[in-house]
């Protein structure tokens, strides 16, 4: 494949270029020749993902596969789910709907349903990514809810371009290079057919008031504000990805040998403040499944120094650190610990 399409190819528009070159770049994105599974809503954003991808097609050779979830939210939406049925037929591409056996009571719940959902779809084809609609105006929008509610630098570098879900399957996000406006561009000058979302003007969603209240006026006083917020959270995920190597490297540096649950509490206790954090929230997270609350790491900190003797402190899913004059070290409780206990920290007189 080269940075220019073929000249037979179809009609070519500068978001096809975009997209294709930023496959060219990112081949784990969308590998080619991979069975994809598309997550489509029918609004502007997935239907575009849609059409550009049914357009790559042949230059990456993948397979495609729709799914559509109705909520069960608006009375239009089963009209809306058949017809984006039929234009999937016409489109001669495989469309799974699936609606919840039971009410879905939050905009959580239902993210929590898709993502199952979707999961398990995946599974079922044999697909290794499920790609979403989701775009750089998004990643805007949850920049600054995550902003608003207080978060780690992680939390401003979230919607990144792939991450795991399950397994051997990923969510995918191809569309992180575009603004909605783009989107919106696209569909209309294809022709595509778009199911807008009553819900998505609905003011008691904070993500509604951030996108038709909050960044309207941020870019009105800063003309591009989204597409500089969405350039910082895409920075801040390469930040995290070149931290997150750099702690492994850290964390085998300071364990046992053959042991990845053991640490070296002098050499650990002689590193600075923030290492120390960023060490133990990483090495936890990675061997538990579940990061430490800060009070925990801050608590868990001040313990370091080996005059201060030996301890343990009761984590989240069963899991407790225990550390003696040398090590410490991660161990699994025979019982699940009790989520209300689960920040008691234990020392032993010295």
């Amino acid at each position: 494949m080269h940075g220019e399409p073929p000249a037979a190819a179809s009609p070519w528009s500068p978001l096809h270029l975009r997209l294709h070159r930023t496959l060219l770049l990112l081949p784990e994105l969308l590998p080619p020749g991979e069975r994809l599974l598309l997550a489509v809503s029918g609004g502007q954003d997935s239907m575009a993902m849609t059409g550009l991808l049914l357009d790559l097609r042949r230059l990456h050779h993948w397979q495609l596969h729709l799914w559509h979830g109705d909520h069960g939210w608006r009375p239009e939406a089963s009209s809306q789910a058949r017809e984006l049925a039929a234009w999937a037929r016409q489109q001669q591409l495989p469309l799974e709907l699936a609606t919840p056996d039971r009410a879905l009571a939050s905009e959580a719940e239902a993210r929590e349903w898709r993502y199952h959902c979707l999961q398990h779809q995946a599974l079922r084809l044999g697909c290794r990514r499920v790609a979403t609609g989701h775009t750089a105006s998004d990643r805007a929008e949850t920049m600054l809810l995550h902003l608003a509610r207080g978060t780690h630098l992680r939390g401003l570098a979230s919607l990144r371009r792939l991450r795991p879900s399950s397994g051997t399957v990923q969510i995918a996000r191809p569309l992180l290079g575009l603004m909605r406006q783009e989107t919106e561009r696209f569909c209309a000058d294809r022709g595509l057919p778009v199911w807008p979302d009553s819900s998505n003007t609905d003011p008691r969603f904070s993500r509604n008031r951030i996108r038709h209240q909050v960044l309207p006026v941020l870019e009105e006083l800063h003309p591009g504000a989204s597409r500089r917020m969405n350039a910082l959270a895409e920075r801040l995920e390469h930040g995290q990805a070149l931290q997150s190597e750099l702690l492994a490297l850290s964390i085998a540096a300071l364990s046992e040998p053959d042991s990845p649950r053991t640490l070296r509490r002098a050499a650990l206790a002689g590193l600075s403040a923030a290492t120390q954090r960023a060490v133990l929230h990483h090495w936890i997270e990675r061997e538990t499944g579940s990061g430490p609350l800060s009070s925990q790491l801050e608590r868990l900190r001040q313990r370091l120094p080996p005059e201060r003797g030996a301890g343990s402190l009761d984590l989240a899913e069963g899991w407790r650190l225990v550390w003696g004059r040398a090590t410490l070290t991660l161990e699994r409780s025979v019982s699940r610990t009790d989520p209300a206990s689960a920040s008691t920290l234990h020392t032993t007189p010295h």
